[in-house]
């Protein structure tokens, strides 16, 4: 499984629940199309983390880099419906930060065989 993070702050004005709703609908849209596995919105709690954190983290679950390659290249047609739902988001955040990670060990490691 991999882990595309996204880490933001919203723009002067922007509500917190307005925010929240166009997540859910870009990511639901997301899942309707077998281009995500799942996804999570959270918010920064107690104004703990590090100080170059920013309020909010999503995150996009995909099976491999293959599947996260169709999202992007879903996403980057700039067509509709998704060129909106990705709109809806954008055009909120601020301060966009994103990162990748992946299970571990990946399944297919095999131990012993190592070179070090």
């Amino acid at each position: 499984m991999d882990f595309y993070h996204i880490y933001c702050d919203l723009k002067p004005g922007v509500k917190d629940m307005d925010f929240a709703e166009s997540v859910q609908r870009y990511f639901s849209y997301l899942k309707d199309q077998s281009l995500i596995e799942g996804s999570r919105i959270t918010r920064r709690k107690l104004g703990l983390g590090p100080d170059d954190g920013t309020e909010f983290h999503m995150w996009l679950e995909t099976r491999d880099l293959a599947q996260l390659d169709a999202a992007f290249n879903h996403v980057s047609s700039r067509s509709e419906p998704v060129e909106s739902f990705h709109h809806a988001v954008n055009s909120k955040v601020q301060n966009v930060r994103f990162t990748l990670y992946r299970d571990f060990p990946d399944p297919e490691r095999k131990r012993g065989e190592e070179k070090f």
